[in-house]
């Protein structure tokens, strides 16, 4: 796996100036492999169709037949795990609802778990493990 390089930017408001990225990573449930090309063209429109109304950039994006990882930049004023649970939600929901196969293989979309690191902490080994753990979720 490669992870692209990315530029930084900084955001400011009236009390805050910014540059909070995250790596995110959400399994599918028991890691399977339910996400196909149309699929995964789908729902990397619906991930990024949300960033300006739930205030989060996309600077990177994968998406492989049992997961996804995101770079995401997020307001420090909203906590990332809230940011993520919204996407997970709306992408679940109409995910199911666009692909009824979705539904019948699975009894969600997403694992009830998630992985959440800021940018520059973490190994590619300690991602790799993560993802791997998901099987059995």
């Amino acid at each position: 796996m490669h992870i692209k390089n990315y530029a930084r930017d900084w955001y400011s408001d009236d009390t805050v100036v910014y540059s909070c990225q995250y790596h995110v990573i959400r399994c599918t449930k028991f890691r399977r492999s339910v996400l196909d090309d149309q699929m995964q063209a789908r729902l990397d429109h619906l991930i990024c169709s949300r960033q300006t109304e739930w205030d989060y950039k996309i600077r990177a994006i994968e998406i492989m037949p049992d997961h996804v990882h995101l770079v995401i930049e997020n307001n420090p004023k909203v906590a990332v795990a809230q940011t993520v649970g919204k996407i997970k939600g709306y992408t679940s929901k109409l995910m199911r609802e666009e692909f009824p196969s979705l539904k019948s293989r699975l009894p969600t979309l997403w694992t009830r778990s998630k992985f959440i690191s800021s940018v520059g902490s973490v190994t590619l080994e300690v991602v790799k493990q993560y993802i791997d753990n998901q099987k059995n979720v």
